[in-house]
């Protein structure tokens, strides 16, 4: 697999830390059981496109070694994946209902999960880019608890459930990290905010320098010091499983910025527009799968087409 070439310079390895774990899933048209998901799996491969990684997670006496190989396919780094031998890898079951907008959980087991603590291989303590993927706030501040590097650019993701059951760890959290990217609804629990822009606004406030708020098929805000950025979802027609978008487009922002080695604003808005559209790949097969094996092409193809399609015409005004 071929990585995107953003510059000429070497890409820093980015650091992923999160949940790898098995899913099975219903959808208003199939259903899938035991494929690979977690957030840590998902940014992990998109992030894969731009820069080296190295992951950080656990599983359990169950995982596969096709899985193992998926991952070793895009030279993703697994020395500081644990493997627990007590017990099987963490399951989430889930259900998606008509037209995708509500996902309702039916099963969750933590199994190896649940004893997880991300203890960082000596190599990755002085990662220069670093994501935090969707666990517990406390386990978040324990991986930067391990990091050396000053100059760091930590970014991170939460969830509801832990918005409402681990709010003040967050809190903390949310001081030490410089790029936060939550989905609007998210923003508006953690704010109190219903309008986006104000949400947006109010999240600087508490911590983050930068913060993406998604708003799934109507696109993305960036909120940056230098100002705000918009853009539009790429137009999905073969929507099959929503699962791990997110993290996808967190992976792959970040590691548009480690390719290019920059984290300021027109930088951003470049991770912006690789996010969407590896996002865009995730979403068309259940799983890792589409993201897995979309390929470089197909990305600089959708990039090419989301700036066409963003793009207004210069000299052309009203008279």
């Amino acid at each position: 697999m071929q990585r995107v070439q953003l510059s000429s310079r070497q890409p820093d390895s980015v650091l992923v830390t999160g949940s790898v774990g098995y899913d099975d899933i219903e959808t208003p048209h199939a259903r899938d059981e035991r494929i690979l998901g977690g957030s840590a799996s998902y940014i992990s491969l998109a992030a894969s496109y731009f820069s080296p990684v190295c992951m950080v997670g656990v599983v359990g006496n169950d995982f596969a070694q096709a899985d193992r190989d998926r991952l070793a396919a895009h030279g993703i780094d697994t020395e500081g994946l644990q493997e627990d031998g007590s017990g099987p890898t963490f399951r989430w079951s889930g259900k998606y209902h008509e037209n995708y907008n509500r996902r309702e959980t039916l099963d969750l087991r933590l199994n190896v999960f649940e004893k997880f603590q991300p203890h960082l291989p000596g190599a990755q303590r002085d990662s220069r880019f670093v994501i935090l993927g969707n666990i517990h706030p406390e386990l978040q501040t324990y991986v930067l608890d391990q990091l050396t590097d000053e100059e760091v650019f930590v970014a991170a993701d939460t969830i509801d459930l832990w918005i409402e059951t681990a709010r003040e760890p967050l809190l903390r959290l949310l001081q030490r990290i410089h790029l936060l990217v939550v989905n609007d609804s998210e923003a508006t629990l953690l704010t109190g905010e219903d309008n986006l822009i104000r949400a947006g606004e109010t999240l600087r406030t508490m911590g983050p320098r930068e913060v993406v708020v998604k708003k799934g098929e109507h696109g993305a805000y960036l909120f940056h010091p230098e100002g705000l950025f918009a853009l539009p979802a790429y137009p999905v027609t073969e929507l099959r499983d929503p699962t791990g978008a997110g993290d996808a487009f967190l992976g792959a922002m970040v590691g548009t910025l480690s390719a290019l080695g920059d984290t300021t604003l027109a930088a951003q808005k470049l991770g912006l527009l690789y996010g969407t559209v590896v996002a865009s790949l995730t979403v068309e097969a259940f799983s890792c799968d589409r993201l897995a094996s979309g390929g470089r092409d197909l990305i600089e193809e959708r990039v090419e087409k989301l700036r066409t399609m963003t793009r207004l015409e210069s000299g052309v005004a009203l008279g």
